[in-house]
């Protein structure tokens, strides 16, 4: 697929920034994580299962010898689990899911580690107006459209291509999107490659392509549990968002179009905070979200990679990096998390269990002038990058 990167900010150029340009506040550095001389990342490849109309579902397997373990299916382009090892080397998997492909299906998981879209997050009552022209989508938030509709990128089987090249290991996943599917205008072309070298660093790359303007904004929605999943809650976690902004939202969680200093309130984790430190404080904002689900504005000095967040859990040591070429990230809580899912191993996923923070434009972007825009058009395709890059605190 041919494409052109769509800077997050407006601008032509794609520059690539070192993804730790800034520190992570007063949290300890991360130690070396490359693989051992000789060790090369390797990839298998599995069924995993069929859809009711019999579509087969295959699972990806990447590792290296950095202790890196990732596995990716492709309905939903989803990610089944990610294994890392914690201070004393002991590999656990930090991300909520099931151990079959039923599950996914059966128990209707608030997304656990699928890539949403047309539109990834909320457009204000399932409308919005392109090039004079008002398109009407499904309502299934509230008022709202979420996550691309009833029947998502989530929810459809990605054709799979895995790669092995240059001491990385891969796989490439394809959608077409059809003209008027979920409502939205345009045929779009959209791939997802997830990609694995020596260290301990996930890459998801998103290209799309249309012939009619759409707007585009693809993200991973994967639940994060550094101490491992079902071993509580995340509220001890110690969080830094690299950002000085963030944009408020209405009782309905659609943003009401001003970017607001976090300076002052408990959305402020310029520098590190326990996530449970401030959830319960009496601000209308955590009313409105039942804790965090915001987007933050990343600060930002160019285009190119930019460190969004730094995740770290003190109890097994184990940290996160994340860095994007986006503008912002929504840092979601798991505020819905309730008691009712059981996953992997029987885990009951409590309310906090996990937590998001999915790489992104901003919600309702169609909607707000004065957001970067999310319109993609033909001859302009899409492209995005994000990391995913874990260590281990000393």
């Amino acid at each position: 697929m041919r494409t052109r990167h769509l800077a997050a900010l407006g601008a032509a150029a794609f520059l690539v920034h070192a993804a730790c340009t800034r520190g992570a506040g007063d949290e300890a550095p991360n130690r070396a994580s490359s693989a051992p001389p000789g060790i090369q990342p390797a990839l298998r490849r599995a069924p995993f299962g069929r859809t009711a109309d019999g579509q087969p579902v295959e699972i990806f397997t990447l590792t290296n010898g950095a202790g890196l373990e990732v596995r990716t299916m492709s309905y939903g382009a989803t990610i089944v689990s990610l294994r890392v090892p914690d201070r004393d080397g002991r590999a656990a998997d930090v991300v909520l899911g099931f151990d079959t492909f039923d599950e996914y299906v059966t128990k209707k998981p608030p997304y656990f580690g699928a890539v949403v879209g047309r539109y990834g997050n909320r457009i204000a009552k399932g409308r919005f107006t392109l090039d004079g022209r008002t398109y009407t989508l499904a309502t299934n938030n509230g008022p709202n459209h979420l996550h691309g509709g009833v029947r998502g990128f989530d929810k459809v089987v990605w054709s799979a291509a895995p790669f092995e090249r240059e001491g990385t290991v891969g796989v490439v996943y394809s959608y077409t999107s059809r003209d008027g599917e979920e409502g939205y205008p345009g045929t779009l072309k959209a791939q997802v490659t997830y990609t694995i070298g020596a260290g301990r660093a996930l890459t998801v790359d998103y290209e799309a392509e249309t012939d009619k303007a759409t707007p585009v904004n693809l993200t991973q929605h994967s639940y994060f549990n550094l101490a491992g999943e079902g071993s509580g809650d995340i509220l001890g976690h110690r969080l830094t968002i690299h950002a000085s902004r963030f944009t408020p939202v209405d009782a309905t969680l659609i943003p009401t179009g001003v970017l607001a200093p976090v300076a002052g309130t408990p959305f402020d984790f310029t520098s590190p905070h326990a996530i449970g430190d401030r959830i319960a404080a009496d601000d209308p904002q955590l009313k409105n979200g039942n804790g965090y689900d915001h987007n933050w504005v990343i600060d930002r000095d160019a285009p190119g990679l930019e460190p969004a967040a730094h995740l770290a859990d003190p109890s097994s040591g184990r940290t996160l990096d994340v860095s994007t070429t986006e503008p912002g990230v929504q840092f979601y809580s798991g505020n819905f998390l309730d008691g009712t899912i059981a996953g992997k191993a029987g885990h009951v996923y409590g309310r906090r269990s996990g937590l998001c923070l999915e790489t992104q434009h901003f919600p309702d972007s169609p909607n707000h002038d004065g957001f970067p825009s999310t319109i993609v058009r033909p001859g302009t395709p899409y492209s995005s990058k994000t990391v995913f890059a874990f260590g281990v605190a000393q």
